[in-house]
């Protein structure tokens, strides 16, 4: 489980996706947010409403990338967040 796994591991980011089979991304953001307000949290979602991002957000989540994504774009969330 995303939560536990996070807690027992010091990550630096955690890619999430938001659809995940057994508790959604942001749930599991909700969670980790209650214990770990360091970790930085990248939202993966297919979805890119601003009703989503919104969601991403209101999670915890520090930001989002669309699916599908390439190097240069995940590259460039991840130097934006640890600015």
């Amino acid at each position: 489980e995303a939560v536990d796994l996070a807690t027992s591991h010091p990550f630096d980011l955690i890619l999430m996706d938001i659809n995940l089979p057994v508790m959604n991304g942001l749930e599991a953001t909700k969670k980790i947010r209650k214990f770990n307000q360091e970790i930085k949290i990248i939202a993966q979602t297919a979805f890119v409403s601003a009703k989503d991002i919104k969601m991403c957000k209101d999670a915890g989540c520090d930001s989002y990338i669309a699916k599908p994504f390439n190097q240069k774009i995940l590259l460039s969330s991840i130097l934006d967040i640890f600015k």
